[in-house]
């Protein structure tokens, strides 16, 4: 990434982070016939834990973790931790572009939420940048067509734990390594998770056909994580979350080809719609940056 501009380099990592998100996906949906949310974000954070670690020895960047402004990663992990939870209920119950058209909500709270919580500029064409955007959302999801089912429910509110953790990991970066705010995450989500699965007095244990999957979704979070934390720290949150809208049409032509799932005109007209209200909000960020930031070494 080195002497590339900011949010040229921000943007390679959120393909990193689409990548990661999208096998996210898709592991969720082949493990939920066998352990429920609670049980995935454990076993899930737990590799995560021992991935974290043995990068952070490995590297010499144990250093890095410190206890300081923990109660700020508590913040941050809590409105994840609800919002991960709420979108791999919600992944059994829709279809994924569905789902991932809902979440996409959160962007346009991070955007609007932004000037008040980060001393960010809300613009005239970052506020019309949101709108169309949502416009976009709402012509792929169509959440209101037939009434408000439960899996839609929980996608809409999934949003509002991301873009709140969207926020807090914009705040972390200032005072906290990747290193740090990653180990925080996958340690506190273990304590949340197995506080929550064992509330019943019973958590399941993966079968070998399962573990795979496990695999994959604790290796895929935590690279998506990474990049969406890296991409954080190079740019306002308001211009690096519109990004993720390049998602949708990936995941929904995966959910097209492996799991039947429709893929209509409408999934198409509103993709372009987002991506068109994506590419405004960047060409405005460009606009408005100087030339000697622009050229800053990443």
């Amino acid at each position: 990434m080195t002497g590339l501009p900011a949010p040229v380099a921000a943007a390679l990592w959120m393909i990193g982070s689409i990548t990661g998100f999208c096998i996210l996906a898709v592991s969720g949906r082949e493990i939920a016939p066998a352990l429920d949310t609670f049980e995935m974000m454990l076993y899930r954070s737990l590799i995560g834990v021992a991935v974290v670690v043995s990068v952070a020895v490995a590297t010499g960047r144990a250093t890095e973790i410190t206890t300081r402004r923990l109660h700020v990663h508590g913040l941050r992990n809590v409105l994840h931790f609800a919002g991960q939870n709420l979108w791999l209920y919600a992944l059994a119950l829709i279809p994924m572009a569905q789902l991932f058209a809902l979440e996409f909500s959160y962007p346009i709270l991070v955007a609007l939420a932004a000037p008040l919580l980060l001393g960010e500029r809300l613009t005239p064409v970052k506020l019309a940048a949101a709108l169309i955007g949502f416009a976009g959302i709402l012509i792929v999801a169509r959440p209101f067509g037939g009434g408000l089912s439960i899996g839609l429910v929980a996608a809409l509110l999934c949003a509002v734990g991301f873009a709140g953790s969207a926020i807090v990991t914009k705040r972390l970066t200032h005072v906290a390594s990747v290193t740090c705010i990653l180990f925080w995450l996958a340690v506190m989500q273990s304590a949340f998770a197995l506080i929550c699965a064992g509330a019943d007095g019973a958590i399941a244990l993966p079968s070998h056909a399962v573990l795979p999957w496990l695999l994959a979704m604790g290796l895929a979070g935590l690279g998506a994580h990474f990049s969406l934390t890296k991409a954080l720290s190079l740019a306002p949150a308001s211009v690096v979350t519109p990004i993720d809208f390049l998602r949708l049409p990936v995941i929904a032509v995966i959910g097209m080809i492996f799991y039947a799932e429709p893929f209509d005109f409408w999934v198409l007209a509103g993709g372009a719609i987002i991506l068109a209200a994506n590419w405004l909000n960047i060409r405005a960020r460009g606009a408005a940056v100087p030339l000697r930031h622009k050229l800053k070494v990443v």
